[in-house]
Formats: C-alpha cells, structure tokens, sequence
C-alpha cells in the first residue's frame, strides 16, 4: 500500500484539494496545501505526541473500506492510560453533528442526518482548524441507530453512514489527533434497559451488542489513536428513560448494577472483535457522567483482557445555572472556585488507581468570552493540568467558527486553550507542571472575592420553569444569580420570626416564568442551631397570600444548610433526615406546599417564618 504510484495519488490528490479548498474556513488554502503536501508526500518517523512510531511511515492510502485515510494502524502496546490522557492534551466536541439524526427515518440521505440540528457540513479545513487551534482531540457523537430498523429487530448499520463517520475520523487522524466515538443519546433508546418488560431489556442488550461488533469490526484495523467510548450520558438515571410513553423501573442501586453490566458487555464484546481491538484504550462512561455518581462504590470499572487501557470520561457543568441555563451571569467568587476544585479533585480516586480520565464534556455554553468565562476556563484547565485530566470542550460552533473563519472566536479564550494545548506543554517536567498548575489554583481562589456569609442568613433559592431566572441554588450562599434580582435576606441570630423576599421585577424581562424550584435556606442552620425546624406563617407571591394545605418539613441535603422545600420537583419522598415541629414528617409534602403550575409570571415572592427549637 506504500508504493511510489500510493505516493505520486496523494500528491495528486493534495494538489485537488488545494484548488477545492479555496476560502474554503476563511483559511488561505495554500495552509492545508501544504500541510498535506507535508503529510503525504514523507515517510514521518514521528508523531505529533514527539514518540517515534515503530510502524515507520504515514503515507496517504486507503482504508480497507475505501477510505482515505494517513492512519497506521500503529498499537503502543506498553502505552498506559495515564499517559494517554496528557498525549490527548486539550479537545473539542463535534457536536450536534454526527448524533443529529433522529426522527430523519432510516433511508434519509446521510447528510441528514449529519446537519439535523443546523450544523454545517464537517470538512477536512475545519478539522484542521481546530488541530491549528490547540486542539490536540476531538470527540464525534453519534446516533447508530438512525439507519437501523431496531424496532423489527434489524440492528444493522448503513454502509454509508459507517463511510460518513470514517471520513470524518480520518480528518482528524490525519491530523494526528485522537477521535474518540461513543453511542451518543441517540434518541433515548436506552431506556429500553429499564423497562418492566424483560423480553424489551433484552432485545436493548441484544442491539447494544450487535452495534458495538459493528463498529469495533469496521474500524479495527485504526490505531490506538481511535477510542472507543461505551455510551454518553445514559448508564445510570436515563437508563428509565420512557419507551412509548411508558417510564423504566429500575431502583437506584438496579441502575447502577444494570450500567455495570453494559459497561462490562462494551469491553467484553470489542475485545472480543479481535486485532488491533484486543488492547484499544477504551473509554468508559460514568454513571450519568456525573462525577459524585461515579465517585460512589456501586460504579465499578469493567475487568478487562489486558492491562492499563480502560479510561473513565465523566462530564463537567457546574454550576449550572452559569454554564448550561445561563440564568446566572457571572462565576468567580471564592466559594465558586472552591467548588470546582474540590470536585474535580474527587477524581484522583481513579488516576490513583491508574484508570486515565477524560472529561468528555464541559465549557460555559454562551456566546460571550467575557473576563468571567475565561476565569472559568483558566481554573478548570489547571485542574486538568495538575491532575492529569483530559479535557473535551463541548462546542456547537459557539466557540469555534465551523462555518466560517475555522477559528476560535475570542482572543482571550484562544490563547487560554492554546497554552493548555499539548504542543504547549510538551516539553514540560510532569512533575512540575502538576506543582505549578496547583500554585495557579491556590493563587486564584486566595485572590478571589469572599462574598460567602458566615453566619445564619436567610434566602430564598429560585430557579424559574424556563431556568432563565435564577438565584443561589444550592446549600452556599450566594452562589450567583440573574443581574437585577433584589432580595431581602434577614440574619438569623436566635430563634424568632423572619422575612425573606425576591423581586424580579428589575430583571431583563421583569418577572421570572413560573418556577422549578425554589426553597427557604438558611446559611449555617444546622451548625448554628442543630434540630431547629422552620414554620411558615406566611407565604406571599406577587403580593397575594398563598393558602398552603399541604404539610411542609425541614432537612438539610449537606449537613450544614437548614432548607425548607417551596417547590422541589425532584423530591418524591421526605427525606430521612426530614424534621417537622409535630415530630411526624411522613405526612408532609415531599415535594412542597406551592404548584407551578398555578403561576405565570411571577415578580415577587416573600416568606415570613419562625425558627427555633421543636418544642
């Protein structure tokens, strides 16, 4: 496959897609000329991680299925996931691309299925974009199913939705970054797993199987640069996601056991595939990819046939009223820095295991680049850098450019990426790279702004239906909120009566849309006045008293905050912890006293209380 007529075809062929390549990103095209001409037209003894391959060349040919491909299909064997994850360095998400084809039926054309969700075609310049970008990674999600007849029992994959996929990876390949594919939501057919029904949980394992042989066999013969990843977010929680309207069964501890097992079925059956698949690093999800979740000992890592080459990926959003809902502007406050460093540390329990991990998954999802957002990525990338982590940026072309210049769109947050990048630090002791990634985490949260009471303030914690609106949500006050909130917040200093209050009315919008959730806190309850109970005397919103006939309860969800549920639609029994002033919470609300849906718009919420002891 390396003959001169293998070479004179990619010269050929680099001289084609110099012409076709014009403005193709915003990018001259004599770049990707030439970078290819590079790739193509030498026998490259080393990668782009400064190890010599021992396969010798990196020559333009073709797949075994026709594709065009510079991969050598090279193994490290002795390459452990430890070391993988700083090879990988600083990726990105190809999303809302390859996972978009849902509800298209099963003989669209692929390329609807790659632009579903608005999209722009993926191309080789825009890939190499992101590789001139400092992205040394790149993770494609996908949707299996869309070409299959899963429903009537056919589980076979398209051939030419397998081309479309292998195209892509080898755009990156050609770049010498690694590709990570997953099973990617793909229309919530997980939750076949948690179905009543156990002819419907077999039928899920049975298809799992047969598209996990599928892909494993078709891209076998690619190197170790390819990873495969065992699911997105659905082994844990979603695997009760409703079929036909009908919700899963399955308790907590029956979710995590049923995602052990699939994760377990992953390695088991790409092992299994053979070849360069017997000691591919594989990729596994975490439960809901949510690291406390993880964290807990009823996840278990699958066993495996060969030694150091299962990774764990987990997602990163927190908080998310900033990074996802966006109904929160601003992150960086000491308490805001401390929680990310904490979390992320958790982690450790795997690397210090030797299980590499990859966060396949995390960013700040708006389109602003603001002095907040580059804090944000700053602190969470020196994490990664002190603890080894991979990070996989999730983009949508919200921070890179796809269609357009194939570049990061804010200077700032392009030379934050660039300086954790891979080529950057390359050269770098790990050692010391980890000392001074951690000298930068301590420095930053020491300098930041300590906003966070000591003592027992009272708040109301908010987060409208449409999460739009938001404020301090969680146990720490104040934990951020939407510009123009205004809040009365009495300190608690002994037993006795309070008020609390929030007014939206000098938001944006000038009220919040209904709520899903909102509760009573107080900063410190538990610490301060251990066993005390909250009573409601009167709750007021939009100025008109609320006749409350359910009976409510006090808890606490970290030991340390006293927290009374308005509204807490996740809650569906009282916690155990739970303490009401009659001594007998089993009849309270778990819930809450206050429904939703009995409002629209809502411009002020007010709540008088006592606080003390049960008497």
């Amino acid at each position: 496959m390396r003959t001169k007529k293998i070479r004179l075809l990619a010269l050929l062929l680099v001289a084609v897609m110099a012409v076709a390549a014009l403005s193709a990103c915003g990018k001259s095209s004599s770049d990707t000329a030439n970078n290819n001409a590079t790739e193509a037209g030498t026998n490259e003894t080393e990668s782009s991680t400064g190890e010599a391959d021992a396969s010798g060349e990196r020559t333009l040919h073709k797949s075994a299925n026709g594709i065009d491909t510079m991969d050598n299909g090279y193994m490290r064997e002795d390459l452990d996931s430890i070391e993988l994850t700083r090879l990988m360095g600083n990726g990105i998400n190809l999303g809302n691309t390859m996972e978009s084809g849902n509800g298209k039926g099963t003989t669209a054309d692929v390329k609807l299925y790659e632009t579903n969700w608005g999209q722009p075609e993926t191309t080789q310049e825009m890939i190499t974009g992101m590789k001139n970008a400092g992205f040394d990674s790149i993770r494609i999600p996908i949707a299996w199913t869309v070409t299959m007849d899963y429903t009537n029992g056919d589980y076979t994959i398209r051939e030419d939705f397998f081309d479309r996929v292998e195209t892509i990876i080898n755009y990156a390949l050609n770049e010498e970054m690694y590709v990570i594919i997953n099973d990617h939501w793909d229309g919530g057919w997980w939750g076949m797993f948690g179905q009543e029904d156990q002819e419907t949980r077999d039928q899920a394992l049975e298809m799992y199987k047969s598209m996990w042989t599928q892909i494993a066999t078709r891209y076998a013969e690619y190197s170790d640069y390819l990873i495969f990843e065992s699911a997105n977010e659905e082994l844990g929680n979603r695997l009760n996601d409703e079929i036909n309207g009908v919700a899963g069964v399955l308790t907590e501890d029956e979710c995590y056991e049923t995602m052990n097992m699939i994760n377990q079925t992953f390695v088991d059956v790409v092992r299994g595939t053979g070849g360069n698949n017997a000691s591919r690093f594989l990729l596994i999800a975490g439960c809901d990819t949510n690291i406390a979740k993880t964290c807990d000992d009823r996840f278990v890592m699958p066993t495996d046939t060969v030694d150091n080459k299962l990774l764990l990926s987990v997602h990163y959003y927190d908080p998310s009223n900033y990074c996802i809902d966006g109904s929160v502007s601003s992150w960086g406050v000491k308490a805001d820095y401390e929680s990310m460093n904490t979390t992320l540390e958790t982690l450790t329990k795997f690397t210090e295991a030797g299980v590499g991990v990859i966060i396949g998954e995390w960013g700040v999802l708006k389109s602003e680049g603001d002095a907040s957002m580059c804090n944000y990525y700053e602190n969470f990338l020196n994490n990664c850098d002190a603890y080894g982590y991979c990070p996989v940026l999730w983009d949508c072309s919200t921070i890179f450019d796809r269609a357009g210049t194939c570049e990061i769109k804010y200077e700032d947050i392009a030379t934050i990426l660039t300086n954790h990048s891979f080529a950057s630090q390359k050269d770098a002791d790990a050692e010391e790279l980890k000392e001074s990634a951690l000298n930068k985490i301590q420095t930053a949260t020491d300098n930041a702004e300590e906003i966070v009471p000591d003592d027992g303030t009272a708040w109301i914690m908010f987060n409208s239906s449409d999460y739009l609106v938001s404020y301090a949500v969680g146990d720490t006050h104040p934990s951020g909120g939407t510009e123009g909130i205004v809040t009365e917040e009495p300190v608690i200093t002994e037993a006795g009566t309070y008020t609390a209050s929030i007014d939206f009315t000098g938001t944006s919008g000038g009220y919040a849309t209904s709520f899903a959730f909102m509760a009573l806190g107080i900063y410190n309850g538990e610490t301060m006045f251990p066993g005390y109970v909250i009573d409601i005397e009167e709750l007021l919103i939009n100025g008109e008293k609320v006749d409350i006939t359910d009976k409510w309860y006090t808890t606490s969800d970290d030991g340390t905050c006293t927290r009374l549920n308005l509204y807490n639609g996740w809650v569906s029994a009282v916690p155990e912890e739970a303490r009401t002033s009659d001594g007998d919470p089993s009849s309270a609300n778990p819930t809450g006293v206050v429904l939703p849906e009995n409002y629209d718009q809502i411009e002020t919420i007010s709540v008088t209380f006592t606080y003390g002891p049960v008497e």
